[in-house]
């Protein structure tokens, strides 16, 4: 009995704890992104792909084995063993066993083998650039649930406010000393501000949807995020772009992947010379047939098979003299592939500067945006405080007081945005010189 309550215990206990919905921080997000977003997923199997075409190419160095039996049936006149003709039927059984081995192949193994590890490690970088893109774009979902969340406290702060006026206005109704008037436009303020309040939640149902998208999640029932604790935010001076950018420049996969194409395609054109160098290689073999002619009578089959056994070895020189240009015409395209794999590198730098320069444009706005919206939040919480004492002590009107408060909460609201957006475009200059994403 008692083992039995100790077990329905353990299964409520655990009940309990798997009913808990998750709270995921960012890197919980971002590993849990990495691991099944369909983008990575077939990026990492082109990579299983080129390993396994690096292997074919490395084995092909090693002599091969092929194996044969045939059976071939002759009917009608033939020439016969007294050199005459005559009807006969012959049948001829044969088995052959050969192996050749490349011996020299113009360098075209050795060049090739290196050429698809170039491509490998290519591929590996466009592989990590694939994952740099997909935390940074988790990283912005995030904070874009934050920024919403925060909203949502905002509006409830409103609702709370206006709800205290309503009933305010409410008991000076009930005294004497307010119209239904003036308590009907502040119950208007109210049903406003849970409109507002309302908006602001589905927005955050919203963000939580697209970052649960995001994560490849099958639902975001129960989905929700932890809110890190920003304290207060360090003004650090943003660096200039050219100093992230050769920080950038020794890491950035993108780079990598095109500076390793580069030499692959380098290597391509050596590959496509190796056409211009002879070719030898060492094949060799065992064999044996076995005859039977109508008419005549053959031996038996162990005898034959015996009797008939052959061995050969044997080297073959290809030398190339003329094939129609094909050689000349392989390595000027494998010098233009080279052109053309500089033009791509370029053409990544400058895109990567360009982001680098609107990075910390960004943060640098950013710095501004945060320490003016703090300075406007205080101006519009000081006179919020006076407006709200004037309207109590019936100094200003309705339409006063809401001017003031949704001047506080666009105040509030830019200062939230502010404090964010500072935070994410910080963490991208971060990330750029190459630090993890972290608020």
């Amino acid at each position: 009995m008692r083992t039995v309550m100790i077990f329905v215990w353990g299964l409520c206990f655990t009940n309990v704890c798997s009913a808990q919905p998750k709270v995921w921080s960012l890197n919980d997000c971002i590993d849990h992104a990495l691991q099944h977003h369909i983008g990575i997923r077939q990026r990492e199997l082109t990579c299983k792909k080129q390993e396994i075409q690096l292997s074919t190419d490395k084995n092909s160095r090693l002599p091969n084995l092929d194996a044969s039996l045939g059976q071939n049936f002759s009917f009608g006149r033939g020439l016969g063993a007294d050199n005459t003709y005559t009807n006969t039927n012959t049948s001829n059984t044969s088995l052959n066993l050969g192996t050749s081995v490349p011996l020299f192949t113009g360098f075209r193994i050795p060049r090739q083998v290196k050429l698809d590890e170039l491509n490998l490690e290519a591929l590996s970088q466009d592989l990590q650039k694939a994952k740099d893109d997909v935390s940074v774009q988790v990283a912005k979902a995030y904070v874009q649930v934050l920024y919403n969340r925060e909203m949502v406290g905002v509006a409830q702060r409103q609702v709370a406010i206006d709800s205290q006026q309503v009933a305010r206005m409410q008991a000076m109704k009930d005294n004497g000393k307010a119209s239904e008037v003036q308590l009907a436009q502040q119950k208007a303020a109210l049903a406003q501000s849970r409109l507002t309040a309302t908006q602001a939640d589905n927005n955050l149902q919203l963000a939580l949807l697209d970052l649960s998208q995001l994560l490849e999640l099958s639902s975001a029932e129960g989905f929700d995020v932890e809110v890190p604790v920003l304290g207060e935010l360090t003004r650090q001076e943003v660096p200039a772009p050219m100093t992230v950018f050769d920080e950038a420049m020794g890491y950035k996969a993108e780079v990598k992947a095109e500076q390793l194409r580069l030499r692959a395609s380098e290597m391509g054109i050596q590959l496509a010379q190796s056409g211009y160098y002879p070719q030898l290689s060492l094949s060799a073999g065992l064999g044996t047939n076995y005859y039977k002619t109508s008419g005549f009578k053959s031996g038996s089959l162990a005898n034959q098979l015996k009797n008939n056994f052959s061995q050969y070895v044997g080297f073959s020189l290809s030398v190339p003299i003329f094939n129609r240009f094909s050689t000349r015409n392989s390595v000027r395209s494998a010098r233009i592939d080279r052109e053309n794999q500089l033009l791509a590198l370029d053409n990544v730098k400058k895109t990567l500067y360009k982001e680098i320069q609107t990075v910390c444009c960004n943060a640098e706005a950013a710095q501004t945006k945060l320490k003016s919206s703090e300075e406007a939040l205080n101006s519009s919480e000081e006179a919020f405080r006076l407006m709200q004492a004037k309207y109590e002590n019936g100094k200003a009107n309705i339409t006063e007081f809401n001017e003031s408060k949704n001047s506080l909460l666009k105040a509030q609201s830019d200062l939230v945005q502010a404090r964010y957006e500072y935070c994410y475009q910080k963490a991208l200059v971060n990330f750029y010189c190459g630090r993890p994403i972290i608020f």
